[in-house]
């Protein structure tokens, strides 16, 4: 896609679906930190941005099982007595990843067990790829996400890039456009990390399947709303409702939108540096210093940044927070 076709793809004015990928925050003495992630969960609703749990920003590939269902059980306490989010037409109060990497036993089976029990807490269900399928092709692939999502209301599914997780991977073109053929498939995370790559998706949905949504990834690319795409963020928990407004400013085509959304992207650069998992620590050293979570630990198998992560995050809040006062 050349970049005079690209400009045509901007979206002026439309409205945007956000969804922020929650963390899990921790206490000093190593325990989950339910109720600052409770409380998360419930600023990011009322911001009118989608929860999205048990992702990567959640530690969903170190998380054991009943631990998983700890938090699905914590999310829907806290989501509640909560406006319910369907104002935005989405079928569930949250989503949550469906994640089977390491686990034995049928690939299908597996998935459709996590994913009911996701259903039975009220989320829609966001499948994580697996390893097991990498070298099949299209048709195999295909095949078995047919079979996995078959009877299920609502289904969203992952392009992770092997630079977030082993198990993920870049689907090609054919593989892309078959999914779309499935009708309880109704979105896409897509998360190359690649302008170019989520350009054409959007070509490719928009021509193929139109209802189809196109959730970017891409945390060094937040401005690809511009040109069609939602958003599956884990930069969106660092700040739920600054990515709020910035949304509200697109819509109205307000020239303010260009000031706040450069502000988060270089909160996401400098976040989503490589070794891009840790990005996960960045997350937790931001929400403890801005007063949202009460430590700065993360998973402790998950990468650490250096000492010196405050020091620089502390910039990116100052910026965001002048930007509030200029407007």
């Amino acid at each position: 896609m050349n970049i005079e076709a690209m400009m045509e793809r901007r979206k002026l004015r439309r409205s945007v679906a956000g969804i922020a990928a929650a963390l899990l925050p921790f206490e000093a003495d190593g325990r989950v930190a339910v109720e600052a992630f409770q409380r998360h969960l419930v600023a990011t609703q009322r911001a009118w941005l989608i929860n999205a749990v048990n992702m990567d920003t959640g530690y969903v590939n170190y998380l054991i099982d009943a631990e998983k269902v700890d938090v699905l059980r914590w999310t829907r306490e806290a989501l509640e007595k909560e406006t319910p989010i369907r104002r935005l037409a989405f079928p569930g109060d949250f989503v949550a990843g469906a994640y089977i990497e390491g686990q034995a036993g049928d690939v299908v089976a597996l998935y459709r067990r996590e994913m009911s029990r996701i259903a039975e807490f009220g989320g829609v269900p966001i499948l994580f790829q697996t390893a097991r399928l990498h070298g099949k092709s299209a048709l195999e692939k295909v095949a078995v996400y047919r079979e996995i999502c078959r009877g299920f209301p609502h289904v969203l599914a992952f392009e992770l890039g092997p630079m977030f997780a082993p198990n993920g991977e870049i689907f090609d073109e054919e593989t892309v456009r078959r999914l779309m053929d499935i009708p309880e498939l109704a979105g896409m995370k897509h998360s190359s990390l690649d302008r170019m790559t989520e350009l054409g998706r959007l070509a490719l949905r928009d021509a193929h399947r139109p209802e189809v949504r196109i959730y970017t990834g891409n945390d060094l690319g937040i401005n690809m709303i511009e040109y069609g795409s939602d958003y599956l963020l884990g930069l969106a928990a660092f700040a739920p409702e600054k990515f709020a407004e910035r949304d509200r400013l697109w819509c109205a085509g307000d020239a303010g939108y260009y000031v706040l959304s450069d502000a988060l992207q270089y909160l996401g650069n400098v976040a989503f540096r490589e070794p891009v998992p840790a990005y996960k620590h960045s997350a937790a050293v931001f929400l403890h210093l801005t007063g949202r979570i009460p430590t700065d630990l993360t998973y402790p198998r998950n990468p650490k940044r250096p000492p010196w992560e405050r020091e620089i995050l502390q910039d990116c809040a100052r910026r965001l927070e002048r930007v509030a006062s200029d407007e």
